[in-house]
């Protein structure tokens, strides 16, 4: 990645956005997003991590391996004590893009875990069979500093895959309410799941804090569903136009 002009500060809390070179498809299978996921939370560490997961994807590969003796396989492995980098707050996973909301608990902690996306190439080159650069030379980074940008951020980043269904949807509103809301309470790939209290990815994201800043995970989910409500009544007065 490309040296960012914004300095990066411990204690501090950023939504970066990580997106693919002319929108190639960051995601093209199961297998793909579970190896993303393993990286959130393997490379988010200050020791140098050996990818015990990469030799058994290929054992996977090979001799068809269950994801069960991945996961068993992966609690088996000694390693050091882990040493986070960042606290990830909040991520989602889409079909071109990553959106993360990190704080820096580390010196340069940001940029190190990020620089380690380089792994996710390296894996996704040697499966597709590909050369080059897969993700745009710079994340893009904004310092959030008010609890207001905090709220506004978990929002934007959980509803964020109702574009999947509804392309354009926060400019021309949400038709069916209830159909965005079904499909973010069940989209596995981001941490909104966890935070309504189903443990999906429990271990990569630190959860405590929007419980201070926003509430419980009914307080989380009033708070999401209250702005897909205004969305919906903007499609509505469109519609009436």
């Amino acid at each position: 990645m490309a040296q960012r002009k914004i300095q990066f500060i411990n204690g501090e809390i950023y939504h970066v956005v990580l997106r693919t070179i002319d929108g190639i498809k960051l995601f093209r299978d199961k297998q793909d997003y579970l190896r993303m996921i393993h990286n959130l939370f393997e490379f988010n560490d200050i020791n140098p991590v050996p990818s015990v997961f990469r030799m058994n994807y290929c054992r996977h590969l090979r001799f068809n391996v269950t994801r069960k003796d991945l996961v068993t396989s992966e609690r088996l492995r000694q390693r050091q004590k882990r040493k986070l980098l960042v606290e990830i707050l909040v991520f989602c996973l889409m079909p071109t893009h990553i959106h993360l909301l990190l704080r820096q608990v580390q010196e340069n902690g940001v940029s190190k875990f990020m620089k380690k996306f380089g792994g996710y190439v390296l894996y996704y080159n040697k499966k597709y069979e590909r050369k080059g650069h897969l993700f745009q030379n710079k994340f893009q980074a904004v310092h959030i500093r008010t609890n207001n940008q905090l709220r506004t951020v978990f929002v934007y980043i959980h509803s964020n895959p109702i574009a999947i269904i509804f392309p354009g949807w926060k400019e021309k509103g949400i038709k069916d309410f209830k159909k965005a809301v079904d499909f973010i309470e069940n989209y596995k790939w981001s941490s909104y799941l966890d935070y309504l209290g189903k443990s999906n990815f429990p271990s990569i994201t630190n959860r405590e804090f929007f419980k201070k800043v926003i509430g419980d995970a009914k307080k989380c989910q009033e708070f999401v569903n209250d702005w897909l409500r205004y969305k919906h009544e903007i499609s509505s007065d469109i519609a009436l136009e």
